[in-house]
């Protein structure tokens, strides 16, 4: 008497094909024909998904196949089968790979086939040899079980939607080329130009603490590519570093300046102009409570693994920065926009991290439906004596509602003076809309970052977090005015993007930079005295003799800037001193200058390259705590390599 179990496993092997060795001549021979035919061919190679021959489902496989006996391999197999139907859930279908079909090509896919001589197909069993029941099982649990059977025999290939195109085999080197569509903007702005003192003596920027520049490049870099020069902003570059800047003596100015003029690395026969800004820190128990109203893309744009995901984790560290009067709302944009966590006291952990978990990418990215509701939700949070802020994370593809920069630079301008300030984030490669990104930044008195690790996060959002969210003054503007008398020519590096008018300075209706708690900023200056060699440009033949204050001033700063909430500026004044100090903060700031440079293939470095980089930077790396100026200067190194050089 035999069990059900018996039973089952009588009845597939009754449904196995009996071995046939003059079926398996005839198939090993077509086999060895084709393979024969395939050797020597021109096609490139394929690519192949194909991990190394190790894990312990191969090792089952090496197993099976090392079965020496027939009767010995049919019955495990049997057995194998019934593990599987019996045993194994069925689990949802992973990412597929992308296959090429022949029929592919009216889609977009160009892919090579193969003609392959067909075996001739072995006849099935007939309906006579499979038992008519197999004992203790149903008819219909039966035949579902067959169905099931039929299917994993004849597994289905699903084809990808999304349209590839396979190029031909580069002509050197013969290896395929497979490039991604990107989409990437960045601001379109021109070097700086040399300007003539005499002609044009006042310099007028706006400051910028934004570091989003750095982190693109650093990705790129550590990519193993050069990144785009529109996307090399140098101030962004010197400003991601901390600088150990005296703070301010007493609290009557939000922040001290720091100048100094020493001898530019690249040329003897000009100078560096270093202005320096060191905010003030207010005691940490001094801050008043946080309002943040986190703007998450969930489009799909935002599915790849260094977006969304790294997102949640990114945000994850900045909750566990919150005190107990902080509050959290969350708002999402995609097809639609929509809250999807009411303003949360930051004690209430759980809540918020449940939230942030939930979160899944799809639709399109309707960016104006969501800093609309953003900016309501803030308005509703907000309490006298409370900050709020916005807190834009997203890849930058603005594609539904407001999708340029000039547009949307004009509605986060009407919504600045409600008191609200508007951060931006960075995720992703691929279609980074750094354009859009620094448009709704600087118009809406916040920072840009662009976080690409989870290292890079815990810089933004929890070492500098007090500098990130807490502005201690507004609308910072700087002018310059060089005496012609001792300088023949200057060129700002870098804020090419932040320039302002003459005018501007002393119009306090004109948006500018912020700065926050403990922020430093620097700002560097190109000069060529005057009867220097290194000038670029001839005298003007009937222009006046120059005249100007006394020896020993190369030139005079002006800052402007209000204190928050206010309407109305304040001005501080300082002399640049004739006086060539150069301290390892300001060196290094100048070797970070010429890494910008050199991305840039900038003309004015002449001969200077990696190596004059590379040596000043380690002269002046100085205290790194953080280990942040050891990896800039990894990264020229490799930045060299990838230029071609030795």
């Amino acid at each position: 008497m035999t069990d059900d179990l018996d039973d089952l496993k009588a009845a597939i092997q009754a449904m196995t094909p009996k071995p046939d060795d003059t079926h398996k001549r005839a198939n090993l021979a077509l086999a060895q024909k084709n393979f024969t035919r395939l050797q020597e061919t021109d096609a490139a190679a394929r690519l192949t998904s194909d991990a190394r021959n190790t894990g312990w489902f191969r090792g089952v496989t090496a197993m099976f196949q090392s079965i020496s006996t027939k009767t010995a391999l049919t019955a495990t197999t049997a057995l194998f089968a019934v593990g599987l139907v019996i045993y194994l859930p069925v689990f949802p279908m992973g990412p597929q790979f992308e296959t090429p079909f022949a029929e592919d090509a009216a889609s977009g896919i160009d892919a090579p086939v193969l003609a392959l001589e067909q075996p001739e197909p072995r006849p099935a069993p007939q309906a006579a040899e499979a038992p008519q029941a197999i004992a203790g099982i149903k008819g219909d649990a039966q035949a579902g079980m067959m169905a099931d059977t039929a299917s994993l025999a004849r597994p289905q290939m699903q084809r990808s939607k999304r349209s590839v195109k396979y190029p031909a085999p580069n002509e050197s080197t013969g290896v395929q080329q497979f490039t991604v569509e990107n989409t990437e903007t960045f601001p379109d702005a021109n070097p700086n130009p040399i300007k003539v003192t005499s002609e044009a003596p006042v310099s007028t920027f706006s400051i910028d603490v934004d570091t989003a520049s750095y982190s693109f490049v650093r990705n790129a870099i550590l990519n193993g590519q050069l990144p785009p020069k529109d996307a090399v902003r140098i101030e962004e570059m010197v400003n991601y570093f901390p600088y150990s800047y005296a703070a301010p003596a007493t609290d009557d100015t939000p922040f001290a300046t720091h100048v100094s003029t020493f001898q530019t690395p690249w040329n003897s026969e000009t100078q560096i102009v270093r202005i320096g800004l060191q905010g003030l820190m207010p005691a940490k128990v001094e801050r008043p409570p946080l309002n943040l109203v986190f703007l998450i893309d969930t489009s799909g744009s935002m599915k790849d693994a260094k977006k969304l995901p790294l997102l949640k984790q990114s945000f994850a560290l900045m909750l566990t920065q919150l005190r107990p009067d902080d509050s959290v709302a969350i708002v999402t944009y995609a097809g639609s926009s929509g809250q999807v966590l009411e303003p949360t006291k930051a004690t209430d952990k759980a809540t918020i991290f449940a939230a942030l978990d939930a979160l899944d990418a799809g639709g399109a990215t309707a960016g104006q439906a969501g800093l609309q509701q953003a900016y309501a939700v803030a308005d509703g949070m907000r309490a006298e004596g409370e900050i709020s802020r916005v807190i834009l994370a997203t890849d930058g593809d603005f594609n539904v509602g407001i999708s340029s920069p000039k547009a949307l630079e004009e509605f986060i301008s009407t919504k600045r003076d409600s008191g609200t300030y508007l951060s931006v984030l960075g995720f992703g490669r691929g279609n980074l809309d750094d354009a859009t990104m620094q448009a709704l930044a600087q118009n809406g008195n916040g920072q840009a970052a662009y976080i690409d690790t989870l290292n890079e996060a815990k810089k933004v959002l929890v070492d500098q977090l007090s500098g990130a969210l807490f502005p201690i003054a507004n609308d910072v503007k700087i002018q310059v005015e060089f005496n012609p008398s001792k300088v023949a020519e200057y060129r700002l590096i870098g804020y090419e993007t932040r320039l302002l008018n003459r005018d501007d300075f002393n119009n306090d209706k004109v948006d500018a930079g912020d700065i926050g708690a403990g922020h430093s900023v620097t700002a560097l200056y190109e000069v060529t005295p005057v009867g220097s060699k290194a000038r670029l440009t001839d005298p003007l033949r009937y222009s006046e003799a120059p005249s100007g204050p006394a020896q020993g001033e190369l030139g005079y700063l002006k800052l402007r800037y209000k204190s928050p909430g206010s309407d109305e500026s304040q001005l501080i004044e300082t002399r640049l001193p004739d006086v060539a100090t150069a301290d390892d903060e300001a060196r290094f700031a100048t070797a970070i200058a010429g890494f910008g440079q050199l991305l840039k293939d900038d003309r004015f470095l002449g001969e200077w390259g990696w190596t004059g980089a590379i040596t000043l930077a380690n002269e002046a790396k100085g205290a790194d705590p953080f280990g942040y100026r050891a990896e800039a200067i990894q990264l020229m190194r490799l930045a060299k390599t990838l230029q071609g050089q030795e």
